[in-house]
């Protein structure tokens, strides 16, 4: 079973750029597929970034210029690189999994989620 933990949320100016980190102590990791979501204070959580279990990448459309998914398999970890960051990209990212998931943007379909990182962005 997938225990996600995310790390790299904190606080960064505005233009700058972060990566956070997903990392999946279950065994299963190179069969499932991983998305990142998040969510702002007083929205709903929201699809930024997802990647399957094939390495196929999914990018919200908002996000696709600013942000890169990736994932390496030897260490059980997926990335979310954010670059020229924001006041509005400040929340919680949370990081999902799927087992067998191509890479989805809904997040009703994942099975597994972490506790979350808050990123705060300071203009």
């Amino acid at each position: 079973q997938a225990q996600l933990t995310e790390y790299g949320g904190g606080s960064v100016q505005a233009g700058n750029s972060l990566t956070l980190s997903c990392v999946d102590s279950g065994n299963l990791f190179n069969r499932d597929g991983f998305g990142w979501f998040r969510q702002a204070p007083g929205k709903e959580r929201e699809f930024v970034a997802a990647i399957g279990w094939t390495g196929r990448t999914n990018y919200a459309d908002s996000m696709k210029d600013r942000v890169t998914i990736s994932r390496d398999n030897a260490k059980n970890t997926v990335y979310l690189q954010m670059n020229s960051l924001t006041f509005e990209d400040t929340g919680v990212y949370y990081c999902a999994s799927e087992n067998r998931g191509p890479g989805s943007s809904r997040a009703n379909l994942y099975d597994h989620w972490g506790q979350g990182t808050q990123v705060t962005v300071s203009s």
